[in-house]
């Protein structure tokens, strides 16, 4: 691991790093910021997954995360969301290739090589992070907005016991039902549907997943709601199923870190209760 800079902030220390990763062959950049601490000790770790077109620079640079993870003693961790590099294949929409790994393990061809970002972030980066960082795993917590979301809930419904707590901003909640999810999934992981259903949360729930509990916020005002991000599918989901959840309809906000900045330090202490219980 290599550090490209490391700056004070909030009694606590924000990095910016990069390691040549083997499940992507490329090189990764992430951020971690590490609160003031006690010698020796370990603290509770907050995964944040970004959205398409992003990097780990979004919510570094634009997510008041600092002062709420300075304040109750969490580490936050901030990959990016698809390999990088000349030789990395790449697509002309935005919602596809570089930007928008999806958080899958890819199947097809020429993306099956690289593009492995569920491996890299529930594997690799995580035993990284516990090898250079003074971070407890044995307690978790993951979030992320939009495609970062999606990455959230899927990863935390998959790893139930790895993931102390789970919540989202605006995610997408059932790529088996939207033009995002739709292009995604078809380009990695191929035409056949029912392979899909471990990578959409609506259908993870359905299909028996279950966490603790559940926290998601979505702004009324947000223009991809309708089409891409249909949070009703995942309210109808946990209804039927019992599985707890809160989610709440932010009247007037959109989709932008405007949003996401306003409710961060919220998600923050709902994560820092659960991870210190």
């Amino acid at each position: 691991m290599e550090i490209v800079s490391t700056n004070r902030s909030h009694g606590g220390t924000q990095g910016v790093y990069t390691h040549q990763s083997a499940e992507t062959g490329t090189s990764m950049t992430f951020s971690v910021f590490v609160p003031d601490h006690a010698p020796g000790a370990k603290l509770p770790v907050l995964w944040y997954l970004s959205g398409l077109t992003c990097t780990h620079a979004n919510v570094t640079e634009k997510g008041e995360f600092r002062a709420a993870c300075a304040e109750h003693g969490v580490i936050f961790v901030a990959p990016d969301t698809s390999p990088r590099g000349d030789d990395v294949p790449d697509d002309e929409g935005y919602d596809f290739g570089k930007g928008a790994g999806f958080y899958v393990d890819a199947t097809q061809q020429p993306w099956a090589a690289n593009y492995r970002m569920r491996s890299y972030i529930e594997t690799e980066l995580s035993a990284l992070v516990a090898q250079q960082f003074p971070a407890d795993m044995a307690r978790q917590g993951i979030t992320g907005h939009s495609m970062g979301g999606h990455g959230a809930l899927t990863i935390g419904l998959r790893n139930p016991g790895r993931f102390r707590s789970v919540s989202a901003f605006s995610p997408i909640v059932s790529p088996l039902d939207c033009p995002w999810g739709d292009k995604a999934l078809t380009g990695y992981i191929g035409p056949d549907r029912p392979a899909w259903r471990a990578y959409d949360a609506v259908a993870l729930i359905e299909d028996g997943a279950r966490l603790p509990d559940l926290l998601v916020d979505q702004g009324t005002a947000d223009t991809f709601l309708e089409e891409q991000l249909k949070t009703p599918l995942l309210q109808d989901a946990c209804a039927r199923a019992g599985q707890p959840a809160t989610i709440r309809m932010q009247d007037g906000y959109d989709h932008s870190y405007y949003f996401i900045s306003t409710f961060m330090a919220e998600h923050v202490a709902w994560h820092a209760a659960r991870l210190k219980a």
